[in-house]
């Protein structure tokens, strides 16, 4: 299985979870249909005309229904934010498989369960509503919960119980290490530059070989770059996990970001940004660090807040071997490669696990405030939108792109604070995987079918698909796929004893051929030729003979015969020995030689010749040896 990702943007169906009672939250209007005949009032509320369910958020779980996951005997992880269904997978499904992952995105991937685990148990909801999800009443509800595909699929969170019983399975790898796999393939994971420790995959056996791209990136960001040469020869590529914001380009969100942070700040306003608590922050900060001064920003506070801030931060520093050359180079000046260090040090960023405790007693607005989760539906930063939201000017800046910024703000309409949208997505955009494909040059190419047409919003964007020749195999949610494999090989390891006992000779100059007799050993996918057993002495027999019995005499095989009998000289060759009649009637496969006088046919083929000849066996011996002086014995 490669990868298992977790769907959130189910969550965004869901109120906010307050740290605090919101009393906008509790006063809003349960929801009843417009003719009164479905009343959800307890577990729908409407908010500014959209329905939102009144519950702990749910998560749309990877598919299930079309495999029996306990099947599974391994999951390769491409990175960090490609493995939070995996409780839900080695937890519940009877998965008794190996989960491979580099070290980063084992540990950063631990972080980000661990905190969307705490956002989910600081604010427990009693209630669970369940009657929307029936499949007669969701028919009726008002979009997007009508349309929500699988409701009954969805689950609540995992807990850090099952993330640790889930992690405990996961086996790491370093990049370009060979992992074997029951003797079938090998797989190894490459660098692919999106984040820390994220990885493309590459699946092999000794004669094919399938390249997984998932999540990369080729901008000089600060994890190691992508291996690109490792990818060439691939018989088949699948490609996944492209940029979601075709159009946007990181650089320019970056410098986009940075304005209107400086421009917030000079009005006297806060700045909120939702992130995850790994990944872009790094890039954000680097930006910021270099940014502060020239804007004269020094002295304005950033706020991290997150259960797992100081672990995120200081993890950064210590996966030196995974970080870009000049990063990994401050590593033994020594300097932290990271300069979020300094403005720790500095007193510039401070990090808190909440808003309760430390951070409310040191506060100083305005200021700009780091905190998950992106879909503002959990975590610290629902309160910083109940707290900031009524204030033209505050504002909040988007640098996911994982969730669409006006389905986020939804229930905290209508909203004064002003939304800035940046999203930063450095992986492979279309210009660049088309780039690296022709580099590469795989046989085939299999990929998701949205990378094969524009988006709908934007049908004349020829631009923002996948023109591949041959064209791209596309597949879509459920489809199977024969990915075109032809296994025309096997490779089959020969014993030194065995090897020893071949007698090659040459058929051609510069090529010998030799016959083995052996026997074929398989086990665990390898291939072994062994000798042939000697066979067992007999047992004595009771009754009393004087011969003793022999073991049964192994017969040596026959020789195989090689070559092609040429027609011209075989005709001459029987004329020189009296046989003159010949008609010679040409087939597909060869010739047929008719002797009239001797009422015999000889049949010439590619791989076979047959003399018919009735009740007279010196003449088939004879012809026999004429045939056989053309060819040659092995």
């Amino acid at each position: 299985m490669l990868d298992c990702g977790l769907d959130t943007t189910s969550v965004l169906n869901f109120l906010p979870l307050p740290l605090v009672h919101s009393p906008r939250l509790s006063k809003l209007p349960g929801w009843v249909s417009k003719d009164g005949t479905l009343n959800l009032e307890k577990e729908l509320k409407e908010c500014t005309g959209r329905v939102f369910v009144d519950s702990q958020p749910e998560f749309c779980l990877p598919e299930r229904e079309l495999l029996d996951l306990s099947t599974i005997d391994v999951i390769l992880i491409s990175n960090y934010h490609c493995m939070m269904a995996l409780p839900y997978i080695t937890e519940h499904t009877g998965f008794t498989g190996t989960v491979y992952a580099t070290e980063p995105t084992l540990q950063i991937g631990r972080l980000l369960m661990e905190e969307l685990v705490n956002f989910m148990e600081r604010v427990p909801k009693a209630q669970s509503a369940t009657c929307w999800k029936n499949k007669e009443i969701q028919r009726l509800l008002p979009g997007p919960l009508k349309d929500a595909v699988d409701v009954w699929t969805w689950k609540r969170c995992y807990s850090m119980q099952e993330v640790n019983s889930a992690l405990s399975k996961v086996q790491l790898v370093g990049y370009s290490q060979k992992v074997e796999l029951f003797g079938a393939v090998q797989v190894s994971p490459l660098s692919s530059g999106y984040s820390l420790g994220s990885s493309n995959w590459i699946i092999q056996s000794h004669h094919e070989k399938v390249s997984y791209v998932s999540g990369s990136s080729l901008l000089t960001t600060h994890p190691q770059p992508m291996d690109q040469s490792s990818l060439k020869n691939s018989d088949v590529l699948i490609l996944t996990g492209l940029t979601q914001m075709p159009t946007a380009n990181p650089d320019g969100m970056l410098g986009e970001f940075c304005s209107n942070l400086a421009m917030t700040i000079r009005a006297g306003g806060n700045v909120l940004v939702p992130c995850y608590s790994s990944g872009v922050i790094y890039d954000l900060l680097e930006c910021l660090y270099q940014f502060i001064e020239s804007a004269n920003l020094g002295t304005t506070p950033f706020y991290f807040i997150s259960p797992v801030a100081n672990s995120s931060l200081e993890f950064s520093q210590i996966f030196a071997e995974w970080l870009c050359h000049n990063k990994q180079s401050k590593v033994y000046l020594p300097e932290p490669p990271f300069p979020h260090a300094e403005l720790i040090q500095t007193n510039k960023l401070k990090h808190y696990p909440s808003i309760h405790g430390d951070f409310s007693s040191e506060f100083r607005q305005p200021c700009v405030v780091f905190t998950g989760h992106p879909s503002l539906r959990f975590g610290d930063v629902v309160h910083f939108m109940e707290l900031w939201g009524k204030s033209s000017l505050n504002t909040i800046i988007f640098t996911e792109p994982d969730f669409s910024y006006l389905d986020a703000l939804a229930p905290y309409q209508p909203l004064a604070m002003k939304c800035v949208y940046c999203p930063i997505d450095t992986r492979l955009n279309f210009h660049q995987v088309s780039k690296l494909l022709k580099e590469v040059q795989p046989l085939h190419v299999v990929c998701p079918e949205q990378y094969t047409q524009p988006p709908l919003t934007q049908s004349h964007r020829s631009d923002l698909m996948l023109e591949l020749q041959p064209p791209p195999m596309p597949y879509r949610r459920c489809s199977v796929l024969n990915l075109p494999f032809r296994r025309r090989y096997e490779r089959v390891y020969i014993l030194p004893e065995l090897a020893n006992s071949l007698v090659p000779s040459e058929i051609k100059p510069g090529i010998s051929l030799a016959t083995v007799s052996a026997v074929l050993h398989s086990k665990d996918n390898k291939h072994t030729l062994q000798s042939v057993p000697k066979p067992p002495p007999m047992p004595p027999s009771k009754k009393r003979k004087r011969v003793i019995e022999e073991p049964p005499v192994v017969l040596a095989p026959k020789p195989l015969l090689s070559g092609a009998v040429p027609l011209e000289a075989f005709l001459s060759t029987l004329q020189k020995h009296g046989i003159t009649e010949v008609k010679v009637e040409e087939t597909a496969d060869g010739h047929i030689l008719h002797l009239q006088a001797e009422d015999t046919l000889i049949q010439l083929e590619e791989d076979g010749t047959h003399i018919v000849c009735d009740n007279n066996e010196p003449l088939r011996t004879t012809l026999r040896d004429l045939v056989l002086r053309f060819l040659q014995k092995l």
